[in-house]
C-alpha cells in the first residue's frame, strides 16, 4: 500500500526563559494508507502526543515551540503549508480523538450541537446537518441516536462520551485517525468495546489509525506495527507480533515485563530505569 504519512527527521523543541528543551529528537516513521494501524507506545513524557499534534501543526507557534524536519501527508509537506491549506488537512485528512472525552466535550451544549459544529465547519455543502449527525451517532453504536442528539455530556457514560468524540472525528471521513489514549479512564470492559469499535470503523471506512498508548494490552490484535518511544527517540519499531514476542531494546523489554500475567507472581514490578542502565 502507498504511504499516507511519512515523517522524516522530526525534531520538536520548546523554548522558555532563554532555555530550549528538545522533546522529540529526529524520529522517522511512516503510516500506509488503506486501513493500516500503527501504535506509538511509551511512558508519559516520552514524546508520543506532541509528535502526533505536530502532524497538523496543533502545537504552539514559534518562538514558544519549533518543529523541524519533514511531515509528508499524501506527498505534501505539512510544515510548509499556509494557514488555509493546513485547515483543509485538519479534520478532512487527519482527525483526532483526544483522551478524557469528558474534558473535551463542552458541558453547556448538547452532543448533537457539538458534532454539528464539526460537520458545518468541514462540510458546508450538506443541507441536512442533523441527519448527518444522527447517522454518525448510529455509526459509532449509540442507541436511540435521535434522542441522544439532544443529550448533554453529563447525561452520558464515559464510554458513550468517547463514542461521541469518535463520531465528531469521523464527521469528515478522514484518511488518518489519531487516537490519543482513547481508553483512558474507562473500565476494562468499555476499553474493549472502544477498541472493537475502532477496529470495525477502520475496516468499514478504510481509514488508517495512529494509536497513542502506553498499554501493550490493547495493541496485540489491533495494530499492524509498533513504534516504541523513550525520551523523545524511537528505540524500537516493527511488526506488532515481532516486537511483542521478540523485543530487542531493554526499554521495550521493561515495558512488556510490567504487564501483569495470570499465574505469574512478582514481588515487585520491573524497574525501567534499572533496565535502561544496561545500555548506558
Amino acid at each position: 500500500m502507498p504511504e499516507l504519512l511519512k515523517v522524516s527527521d522530526l525534531r520538536i523543541a520548546f523554548h522558555s526563559r532563554g532555555q530550549s528543551n528538545e522533546v522529540v529528537k529526529g524520529i522517522n516513521f511512516s503510516i500506509e494508507s488503506g486501513g493500516k494501524t500503527v501504535a506509538i507506545l511509551g511512558e508519559s513524557g516520552s514524546g508520543k502526543s506532541v509528535t502526533c499534534l505536530s502532524l497538523t501543526r496543533l502545537l504552539p507557534e514559534p518562538p514558544t515551540c519549533t518543529v523541524s524536519g519533514e511531515i509528508l501527508f499524501e506527498g505534501k509537506n505539512i510544515l510548509s503549508m499556509n494557514a488555509d491549506a493546513i485547515r483543509g488537512v485538519r479534520g478532512n485528512g487527519i482527525a483526532y480523538i483526544f483522551q478524557e472525552a469528558s474534558a473535551s466535550l463542552n458541558p453547556v451544549f448538547t452532543v448533537g450541537y457539538q458534532i454539528a459544529e464539526a460537520v458545518k465547519l468541514h462540510r458546508p455543502d450538506l443541507t441536512d446537518v442533523k441527519a448527518r449527525v444522527i447517522e454518525l451517532l448510529d455509526l459509532v453504536g449509540i442507541r436511540d441516536a435521535e434522542k441522544r442528539f439532544k443529550a448533554y455530556p453529563h447525561e452520558m457514560s464515559g464510554g458513550m462520551q468517547q463514542r461521541v468524540m469518535i463520531a465528531m472525528a469521523l464527521a469528515c471521513e478522514p484518511k488518518l485517525l489519531v487516537a490519543d489514549e482513547p481508553t483512558t479512564a474507562l473500565d476494562v470492559t468499555i476499553q474493549a468495546q472502544i477498541i472493537d469499535l475502532l477496529r470495525d470503523l477502520r475496516e468499514r471506512l478504510g481509514m488508517s489509525i495512529a494509536l497513542i498508548t502506553h498499554n501493550f494490552g490493547i495493541v496485540k490484535g489491533f495494530a499492524d506495527e509498533v513504534i516504541v518511544m523513550y525520551r523523545g527517540e524511537i528505540v524500537e519499531q516493527g511488526a506488532v507480533d515481532e516486537v511483542l514476542n521478540h523485543p530487542q531494546h531493554p526499554y521495550t523489554k521493561a515495558l512488556i515485563a510490567c504487564i501483569p500475567k495470570l499465574g505469574v507472581k512478582q514481588h515487585r514490578l520491573t524497574t525501567i530505569d534499572k533496565e535502561m542502565a544496561a545500555v548506558k
